[in-house]
């Protein structure tokens, strides 16, 4: 009875839609190839953040309202990729961009690649954090209180524990090695006598002791990218660690459970490599940011030997663990390596 209605609405909507997708595609949204195929109707979470994600509104296939989706941004380049690091090659074909393995006991250098290079250190920070609350011999038992001064700020990360949650300081600190929990290695340093500056600036004073000159720290979590540090000075900081056992211990502990309130939360270690059979692991300590890339430390017994790995600026979610992998193959490869496989010594 209308039969130019339904022409008129579609070219009309398709206008519409041809609009909306430019006016996209100009602000660097446009939907992918995926995106553009006809889907059900969802309701998407709100990305985070640091998440590398932020909504969108699209039309749905067949759909009058807009449905909100997730549009892929790309991460933000590591420091290390702006300084081109990972142009840097090595026989083992490693992904992190900075790398150093050293003989815990001997101190020989046995692999080397970007060793001085100064970069963010991401939660690597924690390792810090841990050894200056364990060595001032804080009351362990002692509650502490979350609050919204423990929110992350910086990268707007999530956390399980809410404003309001009272945990002990022993399980705060397992947390925050294990898990990698930032609320937690916060509330660390807050609640230590003199506050956060005082922490703040006993962390520094703590890496200057150490020989760790090309180290500095504004903040206990790792959050900041102006916590930073090359491999050489982590070496020194993993070793200092090592000596302490509560540091041995809730690192390399697989899991733990915490009741808070009514709720019992249960935690992993954020590095898989410590449930593995494979591995003899004495400490450990994981970090991602976007400006670090993915990180990973620590002290492992190899063939025999005690090593200590440093691994910065790794691309790839899995690609750390991928180097930890390679090491351990290549030096059960070469048990007894030394002489001309050392690259140079460290004397600190």
């Amino acid at each position: 009875m209308y039969p130019k209605a339904p022409s008129a609405i579609r070219k009309t909507l398709s206008r519409l839609f041809h609009s909306v997708a430019l006016a996209a595609l100009v602000i660097g949204m446009a939907p992918t190839a995926a995106d553009a195929a006809p889907r059900k109707t969802t309701h998407a979470k709100k990305s985070h953040p640091s998440a590398g994600k932020r909504v969108m509104r699209t039309f749905a296939a067949g759909k009058r309202k807009p449905v909100m989706r997730a549009a892929v941004v790309p991460a933000r380049p590591s420091y290390g990729k702006l300084a081109g690091l990972h142009s840097v090659q090595d026989e083992l074909d490693l992904k992190s961009s900075v790398a150093l393995v050293i003989d815990q006991e001997t101190r020989e250098v046995l692999l080397s690649k970007n060793d001085s290079a100064v970069l963010p250190i991401a939660s690597l920070t924690k390792l810090m954090t841990g050894l200056i609350v364990s060595e001032a011999k804080l009351p362990m038992d002692e509650m502490i209180t979350i609050t919204q001064a423990d929110v992350d700020t910086e990268k707007g990360s999530s956390s399980r524990l809410r404003v309001g949650a009272a945990l002990t300081r022993g399980e705060l600190l397992h947390l925050a090695l294990m898990s990698s929990e930032n609320r937690a290695a916060h509330a660390l340093g807050r609640t230590y006598p003199g506050g956060m500056d005082a922490f703040v600036s006993l962390m520094n004073a703590k890496a200057r002791m150490l020989g760790m000159n090309d180290t500095g720290y504004v903040e206990p979590t790792g959050l900041s990218s102006r916590n930073q540090s090359s491999a050489n000075d982590l070496a020194l900081l993993v070793n200092a660690a090592y000596n302490d056992s509560v540091l041995r211990e809730f690192s390399t502990s697989p899991g733990h459970e915490v009741a808070v309130g009514n709720r019992t939360l249960q935690f992993k270690n954020t590095n898989r490599l410590v449930k593995n059979p494979e591995w003899d692991i004495g400490l450990q300590k994981t970090g991602y940011i976007s400006e670090a890339g993915q990180c990973l430390v620590m002290q492992a017994q190899i063939a025999g030997r005690k090593l200590i790995m440093v691994f910065l600026d790794s691309a790839g979610r899995l690609s750390r663990i991928g180097d930890a992998e390679r090491v351990r193959r290549w030096i059960e490869s070469n048990p007894l390596m030394g002489g001309s496989k050392i690259i140079r010594q460290v004397n600190r």
